[in-house]
């Protein structure tokens, strides 16, 4: 008996572990892990001498070619494959009729999840799909099961801009949700203060770049998200907040851990790695909701993930122009910022160089438990059985982040001029070899749309 490829001399690193071991994969799956005498014979030897085997990254937050991003699901999962990422939750968007709408008319969500699922013919990564909710209505209540039926088992909402939701609508899904299992995942930000915040601010002609964060301080982040908990907790529904900012909302979510609550929640690698200093460094392109907050709120990411309060790090990743953001009042221009193609490698510099985590540790927060908290049981592991998604990891390659290297459409960087050591060296995604030092080396198309399954959040 033979096997395709054989990983070799690196150190395996799990959720739980470092191990020096070899790794066997066959038809797209891992078929064993061990010394590498004990495995099958390979067609391919991969000699991962002085680097970490890792699962690959699982981001369960993107924006991909919408109404919010340039990116194509090519150049997108392009930038993913090149920084360690195999695989990741995008949205299907239910259309919606308002001022700042893309879309002509109102259409049923599963319309915009039909659409998103057409981008594997580009998709160089494994991805799913969140159902994004932009608009109250009874419709939605009687799509949600042929929705999850189809491997949909999350929905997100905001509390902000023309397209939030009211509570009263928040718990109505919520507690359709929690009939069947699903997750509710929620952009949280009290809009009414938010909006009269940002009165104020236009009125005082406070327009410049390092005003912007106090448009949205950390207790609106605070006040929507005890919302969301308190009504998830009423409801018995399973509730995921996203993009968690502040040592305010931390704190939220801190409370609702011990009490049978279903409540967990993210961060994202910029609130992890820079502080609000970047709006003055780097002007309007450090746009994003909820802002790049203070360097106690970045030590605050660090203490609630340590603790267990905060689970998973994503990206948040969207993808804009320099142009469409610069020159031009904070108030005005796109929201985000892009990163999936270096959060490995900032992360890993800033958590495990910086601060002294363990390698196990950021396993946990952006493999494993993303795709165990979103139904992804064949992700996120190197258990066998599991998908060969492998990424090799060189912790002492040095680089210094350029836009010029990016992937994405996106012209600029957050981190530019960064230098961090750590960086990924080889993608495997399902056994085949998808990025290369710094290369792309497969074709669009051999990335799958996933059907993810209910999340068992108790086991």
């Amino acid at each position: 008996m033979s096997v395709e490829t054989v990983i070799a001399g690196g150190t395996l690193v799990t959720a739980t572990a470092t191990v020096e071991a070899a790794v066997a994969i066959d038809d797209g799956s891992i078929v064993g892990v061990g010394n590498e005498q004990s495995l099958p014979d390979a067609e391919r030897r991969i000699d991962a001498t002085g680097q970490l085997v890792l699962p690959g990254v699982v981001d369960p937050h993107v924006h991909v070619d919408d109404h919010v991003s340039i990116d194509s699901y090519q150049t997108a999962t392009s930038a993913a494959a090149l920084g360690g990422v195999t695989t990741f939750i995008d949205f299907g968007w239910q259309a919606y009729d308002g001022p700042e709408s893309p879309w002509d008319d109102p259409a049923p969500l599963a319309e915009g999840v039909e659409q998103k699922r057409t981008n594997a013919e580009e998709a160089l990564i494994d991805f799913g799909l969140h159902g994004g909710i932009l608009r109250e209505g009874d419709d939605l209540f009687a799509e949600i099961p042929d929705l999850i039926e189809a491997g949909i088992t999350s929905f997100k909402m905001y509390t902000a801009y023309e397209f939030g939701v009211s509570n009263g609508y928040l718990r109505r899904v919520f507690d359709t949700l929690a009939d069947h299992g699903a997750v509710g995942v929620v952009h949280t930000e009290d809009d009414s203060v938010c909006q009269s915040l940002i009165a104020d601010l236009q009125a005082e002609g406070a327009d410049d770049p390092e005003s912007y964060p106090q448009s949205r301080p950390p207790y609106t982040e605070a006040m929507a998200a005890d919302d969301a908990a308190r009504i998830a907790r009423e409801t018995g529904g399973k509730y995921y907040g996203f993009h968690t900012s502040c040592r305010d909302a931390a704190e939220v979510f801190d409370q609702f851990q011990d009490d049978g609550s279903q409540i967990r929640a993210e961060t994202c690698t910029h609130y992890t790695a820079l502080d609000d200093s970047i709006h003055a460094d780097r002007g309007t392109l450090a746009k994003i909701a909820p802002p790049i907050r203070s360097h106690d709120d970045v030590d605050a990411m660090f203490e609630y993930l340590e603790r267990g309060v905060l689970s998973v790090v994503s990206t948040d990743h969207v993808a804009q122009l320099a142009a469409s953001k610069e020159d031009r009042p904070w108030w005005e221009g796109p929201y985000g910022a892009n990163s999936i193609q270096v959060s490995l490698p900032v992360f890993h510099d800033e958590a495990v160089n910086e601060r002294g985590f363990s390698y196990p540790f950021l396993v946990r927060v952006m493999c494993a438990n993303p795709a165990a908290t979103f139904g992804l049981p064949n992700k996120g592991t190197l258990d066998p059985g599991t998908d060969a998604d492998i990424v090799l990891f060189d912790p002492e390659k040095t680089q210094t982040i350029t836009a010029e290297d990016n992937a994405s459409k996106a012209d600029y960087s957050l981190y530019e001029g960064r230098t961090v050591t750590g960086g990924v060296t080889k993608t495997l995604v399902r056994g085949e070899v998808v990025a290369d030092d710094g290369d792309i080396v497969a074709d669009p198309g051999h990335g799958r749309f996933i059907e993810r399954e209910i999340p068992d959040w108790d086991a």
